[in-house]
């Protein structure tokens, strides 16, 4: 049955319904209690007043009851409709294998349903080509970016080239690290989307890292004569894995330098927040646009200068993207705040290692 057919149905049962009760009260209003009345002898009412009486009597609870019926019929209507989107919301590009519960009536819903699951199968048949695609021309590229740049190195070191040869073998073998780069990235972003990275769950002093991560900016930074501090840096200890947690510091770390302006500033800080461990990464660049600031963590994703062109600064757009899975990874959060021409800073809140209780 369709979905009008069954409200019709239900619409006219619930009418039928109030009629009957209209019908018998109008029935004790107009019928038996006049007969009362006068089995006691007592004078009937004026016509008008017995009308008005039997109104209230009949009308209001029948208004009253096809109200309730109404509303009882819309929320039996759209029940299967807020089932269907509450299960609809819970599928992302994660998780296409759940498929959305059918009723069974055969109705427009049901058949919507149907549809739906079949669009997220194709949709998950998609997604599974793409990681296969990707990881596939992510393996067959790196064997030839190794030979390029293993050869270019050599290059390099031959004596006798001139200098101008010299400085096109080095751009060659810029370009070569940084096709290696993004091919890296682009691994680690399909095998994780695939839930095919294990990572290692042990305790990390989160201080050392970070000590670590701002002795690199100070090297880094030499050129471009910034100033490099961490206050405070507190002893935190978090589980997970270090390997990952201090790329997610190296991304974040080249991100504060490379966008920060000539002798501007890189401040770290690393406290203790209830059960929480909250790095914070302060870099006075040009900062982000506000509109901006939701896109930053897309794969690829440049971001504009404030004039409004797109940023030349060497990178591959991966950096943040990866630095947000490593965060999610280990259940913490990172958020961007930034002020255009003043200070950007990136806070990451990880869960502390929690003491075992005696």
């Amino acid at each position: 049955m369709t979905i009008g057919g069954r409200l019709s149905l239900w619409f006219s049962a619930v009418l039928v319904l109030a009629l009957l009760g209209m019908g018998v009260l109008s029935y004790n209003e107009l019928v038996l209690e006049p007969r009362s009345r006068a089995d006691r002898g007592k004078n009937a009412e004026p016509p008008l007043e017995e009308l008005a009486e039997a109104l209230t009597w009949t009308a209001a609870p029948a208004l009253a009851f096809g109200l309730a019926g109404g509303w009882w019929l819309s929320r039996r209507a759209m029940s299967p409709v807020r089932a269907l989107t509450q299960a609809a919301e819970r599928i992302n590009e994660h998780d296409f294998g759940k498929t959305l519960p059918r009723s069974g009536n055969n109705d427009e819903l049901d058949r919507l349903t149907g549809v739906f699951n079949e669009m997220t199968s194709r949709l998950q048949q998609s997604f599974s080509r793409i990681r296969e695609f990707t990881l596939h021309a992510s393996h067959e590229l790196k064997t030839p970016l190794t030979v390029m740049h293993t050869e270019l190195e050599t290059a390099l070191t031959k004596a006798g080239i001139g200098a101008e040869e010299k400085e096109r073998l080095a751009s060659q073998l810029d370009e070569v690290q940084r096709l290696s780069r993004i091919v890296d990235g682009l691994t680690l972003l399909t095998k994780a989307g695939a839930g095919q990275i294990q990572l290692a769950a042990e305790p990390v002093p989160l201080a050392e890292l970070v000590s670590e991560a701002v002795h690199d900016a100070q090297t880094l930074g030499v050129s471009r004569q910034l100033e490099v501090s961490c206050e405070p840096c507190e002893p935190v200890t978090v589980i997970g894995d270090r390997h990952r947690l201090r790329q997610l510091l190296l991304n974040l770390t080249d991100n504060a330098v490379k966008y920060n302006r000539p002798g501007g500033t890189v401040k770290f800080s690393l406290s203790r927040t209830n059960n929480t461990a909250e790095l914070r990464i302060l870099n006075t660049g040009a900062g982000i646009e506000r509109s901006e600031l939701a896109k930053v963590f897309d794969p690829f994703y440049r971001g504009q200068n404030p004039g409004g062109t797109t940023t030349t600064t060497d990178g591959c757009g991966l950096g943040l993207s990866i630095a947000q899975w490593i965060t999610r990874a280990h259940e913490g959060t990172i958020a961007i705040e930034s002020n255009v021409d003043a200070v950007t800073t990136v806070t990451v809140r990880l869960p502390l290692k929690q003491e075992a209780k005696s």
